[in-house]
């Protein structure tokens, strides 16, 4: 079962991939998309479903127990959680990515459960907010996410070179967009790094709210987040009433402001 599961830090990604596979096999399912992505899904209850991008060397890197965060957050609420893991710097810009939320929306799946949820940081915001618009009316929930990498919006960018090599201008490209169908959606981004506050200034909308904030000692807004069990907090505030509440949640962390 799941509860109480770990994943050995001493497996290959090989080995790590395949444990992960029996655990979702047992408890749900575990597809693989493509050569470079992978989905796992533990079917608990129909109420929340906790939607969440990760890479497995991501997940590897900051999971005391080996396993993706979904595993954390929702064990101890009882909720459903899927997870789509990269195992390279993909941004999800796949079409075996697209064709799997393709048949999701044909089977109905995001409207079994009663509130959904996305989550992602960094590239994997970018997705989670890309792919929610399967969901109308989900919550969505971003740590500095990047709005697009098309050179032509972004060239002030220069972070991630390599990636201006996949396609942002197709299917489920401009994140921004893709928000239109949420509920409500929440960014918090460090004011400090200037191209990520630049990419929150582009989710600019009714249903979007910008948090600043300054990352303490993990040295990134998603571990301080993981660390203090915040990311658990604001899927509860989404589920009881909406992320533009999400700043109760975060008062007692030190720098956090509204933008």
């Amino acid at each position: 079962m799941v509860a109480g599961a770990a994943l050995s830090g001493d497996l290959t990604e090989t080995q790590w991939l395949a444990e992960l596979e029996e655990i979702g096999e047992e408890e749900g399912y575990f597809s693989p998309l493509g050569d470079n992505h992978a989905a796992v899904f533990v079917d608990r209850s129909q109420s929340v479903l906790f939607v969440a991008f990760e890479t497995v060397t991501g997940v590897r890197a900051v999971s005391e127990r080996g396993l993706p965060l979904g595993f954390d957050v929702c064990e101890n609420r009882d909720w459903s959680h899927l997870t789509i893991l990269a195992t390279r710097d993909t941004w999800f810009r796949d079409r075996f990515v697209y064709g799997y939320f393709d048949r999701l929306v044909d089977e109905g799946f995001f409207e079994d459960f009663d509130h959904v949820v996305f989550y992602g940081a960094g590239m994997c915001a970018y997705a989670a907010a890309a792919f929610s618009v399967v969901a109308p009316g989900a919550s969505v929930i971003l740590i500095s996410p990047q709005a697009t990498l098309d050179y032509a919006m972004t060239e002030w960018d220069t972070r991630f070179p390599k990636a201006r090599r996949h396609d942002f201008r197709s299917r489920y490209g401009y994140a921004p967009f893709m928000l239109e169908a949420a509920a409500d959606a929440l960014i918090l981004y460090d004011p400090d790094e200037v191209e990520d506050a630049m990419h929150a200034t582009l989710f600019e909308a009714p249903n979007v709210t910008r948090l600043r904030y300054r990352r303490g000692r993990s040295g990134a807004i998603d571990g301080d987040m993981r660390a203090m069990g915040l990311i658990g907090r604001l899927a509860e505030t989404a589920v009881a009433g909406g992320l533009s509440r999400a700043r109760t949640c975060l008062l007692y962390t030190s720098d956090a402001a509204d933008d």
